[in-house]
C-alpha cells in the first residue's frame, strides 16, 4: 500500500471515530483566534491537564504558541452552527468567527463561550510538533460548567447531540 493510500485510508477511518466537538480559542493581547476541534484529550487530573492537536497550517496554531494560553469550549447539541463557523465551513475567518455567540473570559483572557457545556481555561505547559500538527498541553487554571444540555458529537461527516445518562442511584444504608 502506498503512503498516499495509507494516508487516505487513515483519514477515512478516523472520520468514523466519534468525538466530542470543541472550539479552541486563544487571545494574544491583540488578536482572538479559534477553531473547531475534536482532537482533545484529558491528560492528567493531578495537575489538571489536557491536550489539543492543532494543524500547524491553521492560523490559531501560531496565536496559541504566541499567547501561551487557550480555552477548550465543549459544545452543546445546539452549537452546530458555531462548530461549522469555527471550522471554516461558512467562510468566516479570524475575528469574524466571534461575531456569533456570547464570549467572556475566565483567568487567562482566552475567549470563553457562554453556554458551552464546559470551558477549560488553560495556560500552555508544553508544545510538541508531530507530523502536520502541534500537540498543545494545557494546564487547566479555571473551569466553567453549565447545568444540563446535550454534548455535540461528530462522526463520519455528521453531528449528533447526546444527553447525559440517568444519574446513578445511591444505595441506602
Amino acid at each position: 500500500m502506498s503512503n498516499h493510500h495509507l494516508a487516505a485510508d487513515f483519514k477515512a477511518g478516523m472520520r468514523r471515530l466519534g468525538a466530542g466537538v470543541t472550539i479552541i480559542t486563544t487571545f494574544d493581547g491583540q488578536t482572538r483566534a479559534g477553531l473547531t476541534a475534536t482532537a482533545v484529550c484529558s491528560l492528567s487530573a493531578e495537575p489538571p491537564q489536557l491536550l489539543v492537536c492543532v494543524n500547524r497550517q491553521a492560523y490559531p496554531n501560531k496565536v496559541i504558541a504566541r499567547a501561551k494560553r487557550f480555552c477548550v469550549n465543549v459544545l452543546a447539541g445546539g452549537h452546530k452552527a458555531l462548530a461549522l463557523r469555527f471550522a471554516g465551513a461558512t467562510g468566516h475567518k479570524g475575528e469574524d468567527r466571534f461575531a456569533k455567540g456570547r464570549w467572556n473570559v475566565l483567568a487567562t483572557g482566552a475567549p470563553v463561550l457562554d453556554g458551552a457545556l464546559t470551558s477549560f481555561d488553560c495556560e500552555l505547559a508544553r508544545a510538541i510538533r508531530s507530523g502536520t500538527h502541534t500537540i498543545f498541553i494545557g494546564r487547566v487554571v479555571a473551569v466553567s460548567m453549565r447545568k444540563g444540555g446535550k454534548a455535540l458529537l461528530y462522526a463520519d461527516g455528521g453531528f449528533a447531540g447526546v444527553a447525559r445518562g440517568p444519574a446513578k442511584k445511591k444505595k441506602s444504608k
